[in-house]
């Protein structure tokens, strides 16, 4: 997937979802491209072949989530909502995908999904996004992302740094990958990456 560290950590105690309404907040930032550059050509290709990845593996979750009667939602920050609007174009996404909480700003995270104030580019930080937001939406899997898109540097963390935090009936997962490539790269690398986590605890025996 492009990335030069991975560390994965798991928990055992299952965190089961509450089906409580809650508020959705959402923020998107947007990268600009010139189609008439060699360079962003090349960038635009890369980008649409990694959200062409990241479809087929959204479509091979109806299957798996039927098997466990499991519901989905996603939990994003530098991503911007990309992971859900991939999940939502996905077959018989209105039986299983709750939704999503986009908590673009620190500020949206720690009123919204309970975040402790602090860094942000943090196991903690995902874990705390995903396990709120399977509170907040009823939902049996969800999968969080915090990080750096890039290109600058944030929080003493390299561009391109991702947590990812995956939480099911069976446990919280956490993983932390840090990306190469520009900012469009990092996020659909993050995408992908985020969904193909999800098509895995799906699958899990």
């Amino acid at each position: 997937m492009g990335c030069d560290r991975r560390d994965r950590r798991r928990d055992t105690v299952g965190v089961p979802p509450d089906a409580r309404a809650g508020r959705l907040a959402v923020m998107s930032d947007a990268t600009t491209i010139d189609p008439a550059s060699p360079l962003d050509r090349d960038l635009t290709d890369a980008v649409a072949r990694t959200a062409d990845a990241a479809q087929r593996l959204a479509d091979e979750l109806p299957d798996l989530l039927d098997a466990r009667g499991w519901t989905v939602a996603t939990a994003e920050s530098l991503t911007g909502g990309t992971i859900a609007s991939v999940l939502a174009a996905a077959p018989s996404a209105q039986e299983w995908f709750r939704g999503s909480v986009v908590a673009y700003t620190p500020e949206v995270k720690f009123g919204l999904l309970g975040v402790p104030e602090g860094p942000v580019v943090t196991e903690e930080c995902a874990r705390t996004m995903a396990t709120s937001t399977a509170r907040l939406l009823g939902a049996d899997l969800v999968v969080a992302v915090t990080g750096v898109g890039g290109p600058e540097p944030d929080e003493g963390e390299p561009a391109g740094t991702v947590w990812f935090a995956v939480v099911s009936p069976d446990g919280v997962h956490t993983e932390k990958v840090v990306f190469d490539g520009d900012p469009a790269e990092v996020l659909t690398r993050t995408s992908q990456a985020a969904i193909g986590l999800l098509r895995d605890t799906a699958r899990r025996d």
